[in-house]
């Protein structure tokens, strides 16, 4: 596994960071959840081949997957590894919910000191709630506390919101989205080469863009086939995004255990300037071809969820993007038929908004409903 540099820190962290939001799971009595054997194993296998970071949150997985990953921890694990989790800023309203979310994220967790603790998902609307409530202070408490070792945040918002919340606290780290298709959007390259000149690590989430990146259409795959070295989209992805010196880490949630393996392969592959300027060159080339085709930029993140009215706004995006992205017309008449079928479809969207306030991408959810909805039925 290629270890890298955490910036001022001093520490060096594994090139693939563990992501725990996209678990395996299976039915039981009719109800989806975590196939805990699993992801433990998963997660295991993972440390025992030179991972060190692991990441999760309090809300991932209906608020299940920080409990899964104390297990795994469990039998000496937990000692070998720099534990990430975040806080649910948006779920307070007080200092005295800081205080409550820590004492249960740590009791979820089994563990008496987190490494990484994140302030969840920040903008620039919830950072100001942040300061309100006194988060920059609760965070310095923590830490001088020997609570936490590192005071970090995730970012969801565009490069002048990113750039006053960084230079608003001495923060440790910083998680923003970056891949290739993200170069300009959220926080960008500007923002991780802003972060870099502060000595502050950089931690890479959606890598793939929600798996877009993987599960590439022709158009792309030509151009791979073409290119002389060959590799998968995913080793791709990847790759570009370790090329850059300014990462720390990259997440990937994994949901089998052959994306596991995988990981560990390709993270054991990369560095700093590894690509030459015709592979750079190629995803521009793959940058082109996927923005030709593309029709919204929903990474299944689930923070939208659940609606209010039942709507299933990820599957539905989901769908669409497949249809036209990956695959075809006919798929995404289909797939939105199931949809309508389980009574989740875009009919039930009464425009009440409330996922629009929540939305890390700042997607214009209603719009985007009816149309998705118009062109695939």
């Amino acid at each position: 596994m290629k270890m890298r540099d955490f910036g001022k820190l001093g520490i060096k962290g594994s090139a693939f960071g563990f992501g725990c939001m996209r678990f395996p799971t299976k039915e039981v009595d009719g109800k989806r959840v975590i196939d805990e054997e699993l992801s433990i194993r998963m997660i295991r296998t993972a440390i025992d081949n030179g991972c060190n970071y692991i990441d999760t949150a309090y809300v991932y997985f209906d608020q299940e997957s920080e409990r899964v990953v104390g297990k795994a921890l469990k039998d000496g694990y937990r000692e070998k590894v720099f534990l990430a989790t975040k806080l649910p800023v948006w779920m307070c309203n007080s200092s005295e919910d800081l205080e409550k979310f820590y004492r249960k994220q740590c009791e979820n967790l089994d563990v008496e000191h987190i490494d990484f603790y994140l302030l969840h998902s920040m903008n620039l609307g919830s950072w100001e709630n942040a300061k309100k409530i006194g988060a920059r202070e609760f965070m310095t408490k923590l830490k001088e506390e020997g609570k936490i070792s590192y005071a970090c945040f995730s970012f969801h918002d565009g490069y002048e919101a990113f750039e006053t919340i960084l230079n608003e606290y001495d923060w440790d780290m910083c998680q923003i989205q970056f891949n290739y298709m993200d170069v300009y959007h959220q926080a960008g390259l500007k923002g991780l080469q802003l972060a870099g000149s502060k000595g502050i690590p950089v931690v890479i989430m959606e890598g793939l863009l929600g798996g877009t990146l993987a599960n590439v259409p022709d158009n792309v795959q030509k151009l791979f086939d073409e290119f002389p070295v060959k590799r998968t989209p995913v080793e791709w992805a990847f790759r570009w995004i370790c090329n850059h010196p300014e990462v720390a880490t990259v997440l990937s949630g994994v949901s089998n255990m052959d994306q596991t393996r995988d990981n560990l392969r390709i993270f054991d592959t990369v560095e700093p300037g590894i690509m030459s300027e015709a592979e750079l060159e190629l995803i521009e080339k793959v940058r082109e071809a996927f923005e030709s085709r593309r029709k919204i930029g929903c990474t299944g993140c689930r923070y939208c969820m659940p609606c209010p009215n039942g709507v299933d706004i990820p599957r539905i995006f989901r769908t669409w993007n497949d249809a036209f992205k990956f695959r075809n017309d006919l798929q995404g008449d289909r797939g939105y038929r199931r949809i309508v079928a389980d009574g989740c479809d875009a009919t039930k969207c009464v425009e009440c908004g409330a996922c629009e306030g929540i939305c890390p991408q700042k997607l214009p959810i209603i719009e985007k409903l009816q149309q998705a909805k118009s062109e695939m039925e």
